[in-house]
């Protein structure tokens, strides 16, 4: 199953089937392996998302729609990075930017319980990526 073809509702609920974060981990890392390869021009400085330990770049697409629904693609050098990556476009692509500034991410990931059992360095990336996500919507918005 494609990462596009899951919702953010049907991660929670497969997170609420396993019984160890061995399994939770083992499924984030399968998400960011069904993200799309992201070309290599977007592996640049420009799209680098500062603030992560491993290597993480963004691009974010905007559709012909008016108001333009913004969807997120990106990569990551840390297998479990590109899965928390891939947790966030589902939350946030084919929103539009305004949706995006009001939606409450915290409260989502919250549900997945992931802030008990990230390090704290991926915790900061996870926070970095967010903040990333809102500044992206935020100048779509402009």
């Amino acid at each position: 199953m494609a990462v596009a073809e899951v919702t953010i509702d049907e991660v929670i609920e497969t997170f609420q089937l396993f019984d160890d974060w061995e399994d939770r981990y083992r499924y984030i890392i399968d998400l960011g392996r069904q993200l799309p390869e992201l070309p290599e021009r977007y592996r640049t400085e420009t799209y680098k998302v500062r603030g992560c330990a491993s290597q993480v770049w963004f691009n974010v697409k905007r559709s012909g729609d008016m108001p333009p629904r913004l969807t997120f693609e990106g990569d990551s050098d840390a297998m479990i990075v590109k899965g928390l990556m891939a947790i966030l476009f589902l939350i946030y692509s084919g929103r539009t930017a305004r949706e995006i500034m009001e939606t409450d991410a915290q409260a989502i990931l919250d549900r997945l319980d992931l802030a008990q059992h990230l390090s704290p360095m991926r915790t900061n990336g996870l926070f970095s990526m967010l903040q990333r996500i809102g500044q992206m919507a935020a100048a779509a918005a402009a």
